[in-house]
This record gives C-alpha cells, sequence and structure tokens, in this order.
C-alpha cells in the first residue's frame, strides 16, 4: 500500500478537438514547452499576437496574418 501525498492534478486538462478528435493545447501550455525547447518569440511576433489579441481575429484571420508575415 502506498501512504504518500496524493498525485497533483492537472490545473485544465487537454482538450480534444471536435474536428478532429486529437488533443488541442493552449497558447500557455505551448509557451511553457516551447520555453523548455530553448524557443521564444521574436518581438515582431509578440507585437503581431498582441494586435491580433486586441483586435479579437479568428483562427482564420491569425493563420492568415502569419502566412501573410512569412510569404515571399
Amino acid at each position: 500500500m502506498w501512504y504518500g501525498p496524493p498525485m497533483k492534478k492537472r490545473a485544465t486538462p487537454a482538450k480534444k478537438s471536435e474536428k478532429t478528435g486529437s488533443f488541442v493545447i493552449g497558447h500557455a501550455r505551448f509557451s511553457k514547452i516551447s520555453a523548455v525547447e530553448g524557443i521564444a518569440l521574436t518581438p515582431t511576433m509578440k507585437a503581431r499576437k498582441s494586435r491580433l489579441d486586441r483586435t479579437g481575429a479568428s483562427a482564420a484571420e491569425r493563420r492568415a496574418a502569419i502566412i501573410k508575415a512569412y510569404k515571399r
């Protein structure tokens, strides 16, 4: 029998996408994973994200803005 402290519960459980059935992680969790990997947003990326957040852009609008920024 194990008498150690109880296991911690996840703060927010991972959710499955309704369309694809695969797991979807949010921005906060993705940022934590990226930090462990040594990946950080550039100042330009941060500015784009904050602008899109302020305007309430949809997922499609966000994708279009990112594609436009990196399209040659």
